[in-house]
């Protein structure tokens, strides 16, 4: 069966798709991307990632390259002629084509690139039963964290280093010892009282949809919760610990560097709040 693309206008094959040498986020990493997870062929929280692609589109000034209601409309396209019920898109927004320059260019288009990939599943069932381990490293990114540009330099070393540690995220740390969060993840904690803690929301993290999605569900769930600074110590005496990003969901962390966390298996408020997404995902949550 064939894959397409959307490229700038055009649906072509997914083999054929190419982006011009001079394109700004080729060369500057001067764009932003979104990662939509498509879960019966519905898209899951679509406008929180829209919303989020919005901003990060204003704060580095660069235009849409198709209005907003366009583009839901090129997505569906694109996910129709792939065939795909399960398994995500992702689409990159550049400041377009010009020659190569550090400032703006005064006459460029935005580039649009999408693509998408199937998943027969988005866990492992011994990830789901046993956990996964995470590693924690110096946090070396820019301090405009909040906005998801292309440029994942860190992150992608940081998977590197996780990848070689036999561990599935590595969790990243300030210069104070406190976590900020995973390269593709949000990092989360349950307290030895039973509160549920993720960092707040600044320059310093990505603000996940699906972390805002969690957060809406504890507090609907009346799940004592805390936005708030945590140390990689506190993570090491947590009673559970997780992560989440728009193609985990929420996955269990059961060790931390060479720590065991809490009792060594998945923790039941990591489960409730992983099937809680789950069920607003697969209804209310998707379109």
């Amino acid at each position: 069966m064939a894959r397409y693309a959307y490229v700038n206008g055009r649906f072509v094959p997914h083999g054929e798709a190419m982006v011009h040498v001079e394109d700004r986020g080729f060369q500057f990493a001067d764009g932003v991307y979104e990662v939509v997870t498509i879960i019966g062929g519905r898209l899951a929280d679509e406008q929180g990632h829209l919303d989020r692609l919005a901003r990060s589109l204003n704060e580095l000034r660069i235009a849409w390259p198709v209005a907003p209601h366009v583009l839901k409309l090129l997505m569906r396209r694109l996910i129709a002629r792939n065939h795909v019920t399960q398994g995500t898109i992702y689409l990159q927004i550049t400041r377009g084509v010009a020659p190569r320059d550090f400032k703006f260019p005064k006459h460029s288009r935005s580039s649009l690139v999408m693509t998408t990939k199937r998943a027969t599943a988005f866990a492992t069932p011994e990830q789901l039963e046993n956990g996964v381990k995470v590693i924690s490293i110096p946090d070396i990114r820019w301090l405009r964290r909040d906005i998801k540009s292309v440029a994942l330099l860190p992150q992608v070393l940081g998977k590197q280093q996780a990848v070689e540690a036999g561990a599935f995220e590595a969790w990243q740390l300030d210069p104070d010892g406190d976590v900020t969060e995973g390269c593709s993840s949000n990092a989360w904690i349950v307290t030895e009282d039973g509160t549920l803690v993720t960092r707040h929301a600044d320059n310093l993290i990505l603000n996940g949809v699906t972390r805002l999605s969690i957060i809406r569900l504890a507090r609907e769930a009346g799940i004592p919760f805390e936005e708030r600074a945590f140390s990689l110590e506190e993570a090491y005496r947590a009673r559970e610990a997780f992560v989440s990003s728009a193609s985990t969901f929420v996955m269990p962390v059961t060790r931390i560097d060479d720590r065991t966390v809490g009792n060594g298996k998945p923790g039941s408020l990591g489960e409730r709040l992983r099937q809680a997404y789950l069920e607003y995902a697969r209804t209310a949550g998707a379109s």
